[in-house]
């Protein structure tokens, strides 16, 4: 059954298809064991979205990334350093919400067309530039300041707290009082985004250059495509993304400080992967990235309804998918060679 499914899926779609599957299951599997806590509640799949937002943007950037066959291990530091920056700004030099979330969305496009440039023009490698600019705004951060800055200025916070309440999936609490589930603007943010680079990648002809230049590059020059400028594109348009995860970061913990998202690109690259995106390039989809975070959280929620376990086994866990899901594309990719020369 599972052969006759895989002839009719490509291999993004049958990678997409095995973490549709995957997070289903975990989910339905949640549902039973933790039903005395109300685990199947509406709410409980929102506050998936609701923690993980700034990840689902970071995770559509990396997943661009990854599809031309690049990689960007700098995107953790770049939220923290835009955390700090927008504390800084807020709270030390009394600059407004709007124009502090401006100047760190126009920061992420200048540190996204550097890295871009030296990748794309200079041909350096992806690993290495974006090494060096991890430890760049790392250091950029601990420069701004080494200190723990709180955010408290009212129209950022009213922001981050703003309720977005919807009219079904709600309950009566124990006074007898309907309570309807609900979502914050950072969430309406990561789906935008997802929805807006979903869209992209699939109908527009800068989506399809981005698929061509990491099937083949070679093949992607003879078709008469810009291979430089796609790759400049990608890096300045993740960049930003990652500015903008940043800024929907902050929102959820309303501060900024040195060690904040420490990791938090490799979570968006697992997310990738366990998504369906392959790390030699040509084949991703948001939308597997976003149930890649999906699953990350479903994890998350496990440990913690769970009251026992160590949020450590969430990167256990993770690593373990990780492992599955690499071994999967490898075997995807040694059958599709194998296609290929049975054909030729």
């Amino acid at each position: 059954m599972i052969q006759r499914i895989r002839n009719r899926l490509s291999d993004n779609t049958f990678l997409l298809f095995i973490t549709i599957c995957l997070f289903i299951a975990m989910y339905i599997a949640g549902i039973i064991i933790y039903r005395d806590n109300n685990f199947g509640r509406f709410q409980v799949f929102l506050n998936l979205f609701i923690s993980n937002a700034g990840l689902i943007v970071a995770a559509v950037g990396m997943t661009m990334v990854l599809i031309t066959g690049g990689i960007d291990i700098s995107i953790g530091s770049v939220v923290a350093m835009t955390c700090m920056l927008l504390a800084w700004m807020m709270e030390n030099k009394n600059i407004g919400a709007l124009p502090a979330i401006i100047i760190v969305l126009l920061i992420g496009i200048v540190f996204g067309l550097v890295q871009g440039w030296l990748i794309a023009y200079l041909k350096i490698q992806p690993f290495i530039v974006t090494l060096a600019g991890m430890f760049f705004a790392r250091g950029m951060t601990a420069v701004i300041s080494s200190d723990i800055i709180s955010i408290k200025n009212e129209t950022f916070l009213a922001i981050a707290n703003a309720k977005i309440y919807l009219p079904f999936g709600g309950y009566l609490n124990r006074k007898g009082t309907m309570v309807y589930p609900y979502l914050y603007p950072s969430v309406i943010i990561g789906i935008v985004v997802l929805i807006l680079i979903y869209m992209m990648l699939k109908y527009t002809k800068f989506g399809r250059s981005i698929y061509a230049v990491g099937g083949n590059e070679q093949s992607a020059l003879l078709m008469g495509l810009n291979v430089k400028r796609t790759k400049l594109k990608v890096y300045v348009l993740n960049g930003f993304l990652a500015a903008l995860a940043g800024f929907v970061f902050c929102l959820n913990t309303s501060g900024g400080f040195v060690e904040q998202a420490k990791g938090f690109e490799m979570e968006a690259i697992a997310a990738a992967v366990i998504g369906g995106t392959l790390l030699t390039g040509g084949v991703g989809n948001v939308i597997g990235s976003l149930f890649g975070v999906l699953i990350k959280g479903t994890i998350e929620t496990f440990i913690t309804f769970q009251g026992t376990l160590s949020s450590w086994w969430t990167k256990i866990v993770i690593a373990a998918l990780l492992c599955f899901f690499i071994i999967l594309q490898s075997i995807l990719v040694f059958t599709k060679h194998k296609r290929r020369k049975a054909i030729t």
